[in-house]
């Protein structure tokens, strides 16, 4: 299946929620209250409530991942005002982080020194081939929109001792009489945050099928070329000489840190005790919690702690805060859910069962994995 396929949005109506019985409570809430001593699960919280809160956490922070490309099927809105909308291209449409705050910090210095110096010409015009215009400014997206939405016109003035004129930003004399707007401007480009992209997870529910372990990805899951994909291949044949080659530590995690990188998404499946395969698309370097709230999400008992277990029958790190990446997990894996054992048993003494895994409205959508 193509991980990126679109599916029409067309939920069946919920049915209202029916929640567990006294019995059931009393049973979990005993467990729970015994599992509480423990420093810490890999599920999380203990209480209903602050599970509850823990998702709805997860998923408003879904998106706000380092360095996270816009996804297909992700919506941004842009600003109508062109002041912020230059310093959302700023933020936003330039990778380099690090070279988007020294560009930022420059225009800054310019404007301060246009605040602290206003009768100084000089302050008032910047040259466009300047070293420094070119390196820090020049270079990235959005800023001549800043410039230019902000009270800045191009103008060609003549140079001492030169033929042709070249090419400056002059502040207008309107925004000149108007120092305190300069002064906002400023402000509010130094305050400005990347936007975050929320990515489609792509929810897609699966009978049960051999093939779950079997993933066909879209070109667009790499952070590779075509190029550099064939280049991949060819290094693949040289694995086998590679690792005879003795390695110090610090080689092999830089080694395992550039593999890091190389992908931009991930589709987990989680197999569910039925069988059944519950299917998500994931940034790359979104968190582990991420996972969990998605998963707790579809349970109808999502009041109730689980584990999830990667190949092998491994218990997934108990740090939440670790990303995808650094499990292991991209650019695609296939997990097993597993209810917390203890409170299951205590249900079950108390002579109740969980509800059906998944909740009713997703699968009445369950699909045929081919």
């Amino acid at each position: 299946e193509k991980a990126h396929k679109e599916k029409p949005n067309q939920p069946a109506p919920r049915p209202p929620r029916q929640g567990p019985t006294n019995e059931a409570q009393m049973a979990a809430a005993a467990a729970l209250a015994r599992l509480e001593q423990k420093q810490s699960r890999a599920w999380g919280p203990t209480s209903q409530d602050t599970i509850r809160n823990q998702v709805r956490k997860e998923l408003q922070a879904e998106a706000t991942v380092s360095g996270s490309p816009e996804a297909p099927g992700t919506n941004v809105y842009f600003s109508t005002d062109p002041v912020a909308a230059s310093i959302m291209k700023i933020y936003t449409f330039n990778k380099d982080q690090d070279r988007v705050k020294l560009g930022v910090d420059t225009i800054a210095k310019y404007l301060d020194n246009i605040h602290l110096h206003p009768e100084e010409e000089k302050y008032r015009k910047i040259k466009l081939q300047n070293k420094v215009f070119q390196e820090r400014i020049n270079c990235l997206e959005g800023t001549h929109e800043f410039f230019e939405a902000i009270g800045f016109q191009k103008v060609l003035l003549p140079i001492q001792d030169q033929e042709d004129p070249e090419e400056f930003y002059v502040l207008s004399e309107t925004t000149l009489a108007q120092p305190q707007s300069l002064e906002r401007h400023k402000e509010q480009l130094l305050a400005a945050e990347p936007v975050r992209a929320k990515l489609d997870r792509q929810r897609r529910v699966f009978q049960p099928s051999p093939l779950a372990s079997q993933f066909e990805l879209p070109g667009d899951f790499f952070n590779l070329t075509a190029e550099e994909i064939k280049r991949e291949q060819r290094l693949r044949s040289d694995a086998v000489e590679r690792l005879s080659v003795l390695r110090t530590k610090a080689m092999r995690e830089k080694e395992e840190q550039r593999g890091l990188r190389k992908y931009t998404y991930t589709l987990l499946r989680v197999r569910l005790p039925d069988g059944c395969l519950l299917q998500g698309t994931f940034y790359a370097r979104e968190r582990l919690g991420a996972v969990y709230g998605f998963v707790r999400e579809a349970l109808q008992s999502d009041w109730l702690p689980f584990e999830l277990l990667a190949s092998g029958g491994q218990k997934l790190s108990e740090d939440e805060n670790l990303a995808l990446n650094e499990c292991g997990l991209v650019p695609s894996a296939l997990l097993t859910f597993s209810w917390d054992m203890a409170v299951l048993e205590d249900i079950k003494a108390a002579g109740a069962e969980p509800d059906s895994i998944l909740k009713p409205e997703l699968l009445s959508a369950i699909e045929k994995l081919s």
